[in-house]
């Protein structure tokens, strides 16, 4: 792909994409939307067991919406989450690196399709574009694993330390790491402590791929579990693997400031995919009906983000391609004003 690892990585991808790139959108609900039942403590992972196919439709839908970089289906997938579900270390470990090969599978059909010009069906007489395209491989923090909503509140209590994270992910991430993606996506980094954690193994391990961290807010100063966002965005920068630093899973409202606050730390380029402001509730494991921004709303905010200083820009939960679509579009704009 010509991309080399190091602190350039993403600067190098943004400058082959003309200054800005869209990330996907929200792989879960998109699955529901095609069928999928997730509700099951692996969440999205269960698909890598029960229907790959539909997990390589939904990273092709939005590779044809616009979509640089597709993250793969690991979030959740943990190998003491198989294990728990009577799925030995062999073949998880076969699982995490199976989320990764799926994502690089849509991205060939997709670079396919593309270099034959093939015309998409949108009506729209837009083309698939032909370019460079990043597959990262995503890790969900340790409250992920427990599929108890802690992952929304970064509260793990006292018996967890810097050294059980490091532990708990350290095999997955090597792994990942060792599974063809072009970077790893560490996300929805709930507290400092999972930062830490996440910046002392890659150093440790020398983990030899570029990663980047990405942390959750439901005030639009700290992380989720109240620690502030500039020391987690502080741990992030002086870590040389990570080459991007944002924030995903955080209502659109609050992402402006966040950018903000990011950019007095960091020159590293900035990654924002909020999600479409509504409310997930742990307990209950369901999206509660609040004020969620419509799309046209979601879309309106971009222009701002990058003007704050964000370069890539997509969505998490409840976003669609049709979000990413849009966009897509608006980056495009900006690319060709820039």
């Amino acid at each position: 792909m010509g991309l080399k690892n190091g602190s350039n990585f993403l600067a190098d991808f943004l400058r082959q994409c003309g200054g800005y790139a869209v990330i996907d959108g929200g792989l879960a609900t998109e699955l529901e939307r095609h069928g999928a039942d997730l509700n099951d403590p692996l969440w999205s992972a269960k698909c890598l067991v029960s229907s790959p196919h539909l997990l390589r439709r939904v990273h092709l839908d939005y590779l044809e919406a616009g979509a640089k970089i597709i993250i793969s289906a690991s979030y959740q997938a943990t190998l003491q989450g198989f294990e728990a579900k009577g799925i030995s270390k062999g073949e998880g470990e076969a699982l995490l690196k199976r989320s990764v090969e799926i994502a690089c599978e849509a991205r060939n059909i997709y670079n396919d399709r593309a270099a034959k010009g093939s015309w998409d069906d949108f009506g729209d007489g837009s083309v698939l574009k032909c370019g460079p395209v990043l597959v990262a491989a995503s890790v969900g923090s340790y409250g992920a694993y427990l599929a108890d909503g802690s992952e929304y509140s970064g509260i793990y209590g006292d018996a967890i330390t810097v050294k059980t994270l490091k532990d708990f992910h350290r095999r997955r991430v090597q792994v990942l790491a060792n599974s063809g993606a072009d970077l790893i996506a560490f996300e929805t980094t709930p507290n400092k402590m999972e930062a830490q954690a996440y910046a002392e193994f890659l150093e440790e391990e020398a983990i030899n791929i570029p990663a980047w961290f990405s942390f959750s807010s439901k005030d639009g100063t700290n992380v989720v579990s109240g620690d502030s966002m500039v020391d987690c965005a502080s741990i992030a920068d002086s870590c040389k693997q990570v080459v991007g630093i944002g924030i995903n899973c955080t209502p659109p409202r609050y992402i402006q400031g966040l950018i903000q606050l990011i950019r007095k730390v960091t020159s590293k380029p900035i990654l924002v995919y909020p999600n479409s402001g509504e409310t997930y509730d742990g307990e209950k494991k369901e999206w509660v009906a609040s004020t969620g921004v419509a799309e046209e709303d979601f879309v309106s905010y971009v222009d701002k983000w990058c003007e704050a200083g964000a370069s890539l820009v997509g969505g998490c939960c409840r976003t669609t391609p049709k979000t990413i679509r849009a966009i897509s579009k608006v980056l495009s704009c900006r690319a060709h004003r820039v």
